[in-house]
């Protein structure tokens, strides 16, 4: 794990790796002046994925210029297509934006480029933000903001193999989550929570959904996650063929960042607009992967609208908090053997309230829960609300589940982790799970629910429980709890290490030792009082003056104190 420098160097699982990313974010933040980060943040995010795509055209460009002797032509769209790359057209390429940056027509200059490449390129149409020649955007700052990221190469090959823009991309998300507060990370899931649910469900093969995808993260990080495993875990190393992404957001500002944040990958998605609960623009689709990380308690949901949903199978959720229309929206969305993680406030493990405490109830009686995780604090953006996972199964028999590695029969168990006091300090109000912690979590997970016995090349300990950190629980103990889902109940205490001193002699020397630190503090308090009496305060007097005969000086000491 990397330590944290100050400029130069930020942890692994920040979004940032080494380097310039956190200069560029500063000088960039720098040029923001009085302007709102969350208005800003489309104008440097919409520039820098300019820049992305003029970089990778601007590569093939040289390269098909010094093939025209064999009848390559530079100037065809197909001869970009061809090689998934967006075709740049003349107004919109960076050089041109780049020598007019100091024009106070830099404005609707760059708004002429987002055009001209969405209605070159069909897949981002309505994506790209045009809105750079309203007039209180300062275009002396916007120039200058193009000179400084024409000073970096995000798209050509070189840059592209070592996801150079994904890294900045999601760092500046990052940053901008934390210079909006609440707002900016409606739309952000830290990474390391990203990382952790993906590890944990592995989801390389089959229909991935996010019903609430905001910047699309969870679906880089399957595709990284993908990559990072091409020749293992029984994928054949066909990395995108197996995988197809569905995904939606509200947010439309967010939704065309989700799908900028897509397209600088070559990721394909389906990622749709509207609200999940009231237009749900995937009503057929049944998933095998479903990743999430939905709003917290959110109360203007508009549950009055939706007594009678099909979805809510388990119970009515209740129209003042949104938590459990989230779960039941995505059990109705599992595929018969699919699985899901997502994030949720920790009331929903313990609330009774307004019959959430009896949907849970039927949730868990129904087998649905298989994993439960408490993670510490400090880790969102959004807010200061402490956080779990949970982790479902349609099917927790083993039989017929996408894994490449055969599961063992879980119906009727649920695993409980308590990651409350894993994590570091990234900054005074950030915490962040290092790729340790998260592999501890995954992997006992995965030796939980792996038939270890069955898989002779397995990596995998063999599961047991840990006090304090894990343990399996039954759901006949879950229902003497009341149908509380809290993992602090369950795993117990951390096991103390045994010193190895006998009980009898520990006692003695205990004893011993307070003996002489009382003996230590009558000495004390004798130097005390003879020094006060020294400066004249030393007797104490009755009422009429005179003095009164010396006391014991742990007496005085205890008139004093």
């Amino acid at each position: 794990m990397a330590k944290h420098k100050k400029n130069t160097e930020v942890s692994k699982t920040s979004g940032a790796t080494v380097g310039y990313e956190v200069d560029l974010w500063k000088m960039a933040d720098a040029l923001r002046g009085s302007m709102d980060a969350a208005e800003y943040k489309h104008v440097v995010l919409g520039l820098i994925f300019l820049k992305y795509i003029s970089d990778a055209f601007e590569e093939q460009h040289k390269r098909l210029e010094a093939e025209r002797a064999q009848g390559a032509d530079p100037e065809d769209p197909d001869e970009y297509r061809a090689q998934n790359i967006f075709w740049v057209p003349p107004e919109a390429r960076w050089a041109h934006l780049k020598a007019q940056a100091k024009q106070p027509t830099i404005g609707q200059l760059v708004d002429d480029a987002m055009a001209g490449i969405e209605r070159d390129n069909p897949a981002l149409k309505g994506v790209l933000p045009k809105d750079y020649a309203r007039p209180a955007l300062d275009k002396q700052r916007l120039g200058q903001l193009i000179d400084l990221i024409s000073n970096i190469k995000v798209g050509d090959e070189e840059a592209r193999a070592k996801d150079v823009l994904g890294r900045v991309y999601e760092y500046f998300l990052s940053q901008f989550a934390s210079a909006e507060g609440k707002k900016g990370g409606e739309f952000y899931t830290p990474r390391c929570v990203v990382k952790l649910l993906v590890e944990m469900l592995e989801p390389y093969r089959g229909r991935v959904y996010d019903p609430c995808c905001g910047s699309a993260g969870m679906f880089v990080q399957s595709v990284e996650f993908i990559k990072a495993h091409a020749s293992g875990n029984g994928n054949g190393g066909r990395a995108r063929a197996d995988i197809s992404i569905y995904g939606q957001e509200s947010n439309y500002t967010t939704w065309r960042l989700a799908k900028m944040n897509l397209a600088i990958r070559g990721i394909d998605g389906q990622i749709a607009h509207g609200d999940t609960f009231h237009n749900d623009r995937f009503p057929d689709l049944k998933a095998d992967f479903i990743l999430a990380n939905p709003p917290f308690n959110v109360s203007d949901w508009g549950g009055e609208r939706l007594r009678d949903d099909k979805r809510w199978k388990f119970g009515v959720p209740p129209v003042g908090n949104a938590n459990f229309a989230w779960v039941q929206h995505i059990i109705h969305h599992l595929a018969p053997t699919g699985v899901a993680g997502f994030v949720l406030a920790n009331g929903s493990m313990s609330s009774n309230q307004s019959g959430e405490g009896e949907i849970r109830k039927n949730i868990i009686e129904a087998d649905l829960v298989d994993c439960m995780v408490a993670l510490p604090g400090q880790l969102f953006y959004s807010t200061q609300i402490p956080a779990c996972l949970w982790f479902l199964a349609r099917d927790k028999s083993g039989v017929g589940a996408r894994h490449a590695s055969p599961l063992r029969d879980r119906r009727g168990q649920v695993l409980f982790i308590d990651a409350r006091k894993m994590g570091q300090m990234v900054d005074r109000t950030h915490r962040e799970l290092t790729d340790e912690d998260i592999a501890r979590i995954a992997n006992t997970y995965h030796a939980w629910r792996t038939d270890v016995g069955a898989t002779h090349a397995s990596p995998l300990p063999e599961y047991r429980d840990i006090p304090g950190f894990c343990r399996s629980v039954t759901i006949d103990e879950i229902r003497k709890h009341g149908y509380v889902l809290t993992p602090g109940r369950y795993v117990g205490a951390e096991k103390q290490e045994d010193d190895g001193e006998p009980f009898e002699e520990k006692m003695r020397r205990l004893v011993a030792q307070l003996r002489e630190q009382q003996a230590e503090a009558a000495k004390l308090d004798e130097a005390i009082w003879k020094n006060l009496k020294e400066l004249g305060y030393g007797q104490e007097k009755d009422r009429s003056g005179a003095p009164i005969e010396q006391r014991d000086p742990a007496h005085h000491a205890s008139v004093l104190l």
